[in-house]
């Protein structure tokens, strides 16, 4: 299964994309999309069209978003809102299921604690994917993401198997 995570980001949108086969990941591809224009119209609109070419280039069979956290400045939330929905958006215009996570799930998942910070998910991230060429922290995160996605669908698979062995 190939999967595509997001790390929303109004100007930059990290992006990672990882084939899991059982509890294998391997590294497809990974980057930033960096929003272009002077207001916020053609910044979204830029994100969009550069979000659409990655899943038309890697062809994903599902997404994963970080979710949103709340800070002190309205202005900026909105604005991160915004950019967020934009990562929703595509993956779901591709016909793609798209999971959301909490960064501290994201975090506990690859680092295995909650608050953790940037450079011990980059540090992870190239453990679990050897040889790795990170595209910068976006991107980093957004491959975390991705290997949350799947590990939440591989234990999800797990948990179907044993009901149905429970119910049989």
């Amino acid at each position: 299964m190939r999967v595509l995570g997001i790390d929303p980001g109004l100007r930059n949108m990290g992006w990672g994309v990882i084939e899991s086969v059982g509890s294998k990941v391997r590294h497809v591809a990974n980057g930033v999309c960096k929003s272009e224009g002077a207001d916020l119209a053609l910044r979204l609109l830029s994100l969009h069209v550069q979000l659409t070419q990655v899943i038309r280039d890697h062809v994903p069979d599902v997404a994963a978003v970080e979710q949103t956290f709340v800070n002190r400045d309205g202005a900026g939330t909105l604005k991160l809102g915004q950019a967020r929905g934009i990562a929703l958006l595509v993956p779901a215009q591709a016909g793609l299921t798209v999971g959301e996570y909490a960064p501290n799930a994201v975090k506990k998942a690859i680092v295995g604690v909650g608050h953790a910070d940037k450079k011990q998910i980059e540090h992870m991230v190239r453990l679990h994917l050897p040889g790795v060429k990170l595209h910068g922290p976006d991107s980093a995160d957004a491959l975390a993401i991705a290997m949350c996605h799947a590990l939440h669908l591989q234990s999800a698979g797990h948990l179907a198997r044993a009901v149905q062995r429970a119910q049989a």
